[in-house]
């Protein structure tokens, strides 16, 4: 008898093991947990910590309470342009009500994200109806998402227990059907654009142009008056002192220039002059005082 007292004791260690496996649980800072008693629910959002719980009686379902993520596929939706757009979008996530999406959602995730994508999938066909593509895509894209997220955070939390982080689209395309005629009017508009350009730019070309050869021919006929007006000041005043010279000395003035015809005249070989011999030219060459005979 005494030989099968440790086998016992052996026994009931595990037995209390089991017991103590079976009763205890942990709850860590990142889990929301729930406890059930024959399935209905007897105490939500558990603290974390270490926990008792009766074996067999009671369930713990624990759900993860970090942010997550919802990639949902993407969707077709019209525009105010009643354009067709198919939107790729995401939102981030997390429980704040363990009761409430317990109840909602039976602890599924998954079935938490169908409900959480069909009212996400509601709310972006509500905004894009009301915007354009450049102001979906461009200039209220962030007006739109911060209104979408607004009008989900309550709806969700109330009937889901889920909080929305935010709500962001990923990428807007046009279906493959249309994009090839929307780039076409696009690369139209563009060409167009891109005439009216070359156009404005030869207009606002020949205005410097012509404007350029305006101001050439003003400046060459000012240049040219001045030019007059100095040359004929220098006649002028050469004038004046040849004849301020010439009153002087009127004799040695005439023999001067009489010298100074002779070197131009007789500067070159085979030079030929045809005068009378009583002509004035030679006065000086006959007489040192050019005086005709």
């Amino acid at each position: 008898m005494n030989s099968n007292k440790p086998v016992f004791i052996l026994i009931g260690l595990l037995v209390l093991a089991f017991i103590a496996s079976k009763s205890l649980y942990v709850v860590s800072e990142t889990e929301r947990a729930v406890k059930l008693r024959f399935g209905k629910m007897e105490e939500a959002d558990i603290a974390p910590g270490l926990h008792l719980k009766v074996p067999f009686v009671e369930d713990v379902r624990f759900f993860d309470a970090r942010v997550q993520t919802l990639d949902a596929p993407p969707e077709d939706f019209l525009n105010a342009e009643k354009k067709l757009l198919t939107v790729d979008s995401f939102a981030k996530w997390r429980i704040i009500d363990v009761d409430r999406y317990y109840t909602s959602t039976n602890g599924d995730v998954r079935r938490a994200a169908s409900l959480l994508a069909q009212r996400i999938s509601e709310g972006l066909r509500n905004e894009f109806a009301l915007r354009s593509l450049s102001e979906a895509v461009a200039l209220e894209r962030d007006e739109m998402m911060e209104d979408l997220t607004a009008g989900l955070v309550d709806a969700t939390r109330e009937q889901l227990g889920i909080e929305i982080v935010d709500v962001r689209v990923k990428k807007i395309e046009l279906p493959n059907d249309v994009s090839s005629d929307v780039f076409r009017r696009m690369r139209a508009e563009r060409e167009r654009q891109a005439r009216e350009y070359r156009s404005q730019g030869q207009e606002v070309a020949e205005g410097i142009r012509a404007d350029a050869d305006r101001q050439k021919i003003v400046i060459e006929a000012n240049a040219y008056r001045d030019a007059e007006i100095l040359r004929g000041e220098g006649d002028a005043r050469a004038a004046a002192i040849y004849a301020e010279s010439y009153g002087k000395d009127t004799e040695f003035y005439t023999f001067w220039r009489s010298l100074d015809a002779y070197r131009h005249t007789f500067n070159r070989d085979g030079d030929i002059m045809v005068l009378q011999p009583d002509s004035e030219f030679f006065n000086y060459l006959k007489d040192s005082n050019g005086k005709a005979d």
